[in-house]
């Protein structure tokens, strides 16, 4: 049995998990072990054991960014050279996040998340949902699976395991990508 519970905002951005631009790796949907292993950590909870993402669509925005190091020096005056990145932002996102002791769900509920930007904040609905394993694999979403299978390709590097790499693949159900849901009250 899992204990769900659903988060939910009007937008959320994740970092990509490689270096190649959003507007080409569309890597947004995917939450990466350290995504997950940082919410673990944000909400003090022993485990999240599963995750679905939705979500209505994606807005790319553009975003100047600037070079770490000096490049030159013009009339006494280092410049650091700028370049310009799309990144995307999903609209609507819904995240549901699983835990198989109630006492994490419970701690949970209590408490916003932020995908990976502080300015990105989802709440959480007001009840637990509770789901079997084969209920949770029929919701619609995207869910980054951790481990090996036929279907894993390279994830990241685990730095709490002297950089051991970390394999998934990406399961998608139904359709991830939803209608928006308006309420006219």
């Amino acid at each position: 049995m899992y204990y769900v519970v659903k988060y939910t905002g009007p937008f959320g951005f994740i970092k990509p998990w490689t270096a190649v631009r959003d507007a080409e790796t569309f890597s947004q949907q995917f939450l990466t072990p350290s995504i997950i292993e940082g919410l673990r950590q944000k909400l003090e909870v022993t485990a999240i054991v599963r995750h679905k993402l939705t979500y209505t669509s994606i807005d790319l925005q553009q975003e100047v960014i600037q070079a770490k190091a000096c490049q030159e020096k013009i009339k006494s005056r280092f410049i650091r050279k700028r370049s310009i990145l799309k990144r995307g932002v999903m609209i609507n996102p819904s995240l549901y996040l699983a835990f198989t002791r109630l006492s994490d769900a419970k701690k949970a509920i209590q408490q916003h998340l932020c995908l990976c930007r502080n300015e990105d904040i989802l709440l959480p609905e007001k009840e637990i949902i509770e789901y079997s394993e084969n209920d949770f694999n029929q919701l619609d979403g995207y869910e980054l699976r951790f481990g090996h299978s036929k279907k894993s390709f390279l994830v990241g590097y685990n730095r709490f395991e002297n950089n051991s790499e970390m394999y998934g693949w990406i399961d998608i159900v139904g359709n991830p990508i939803q209608m928006p849901q308006y309420s006219y009250e």
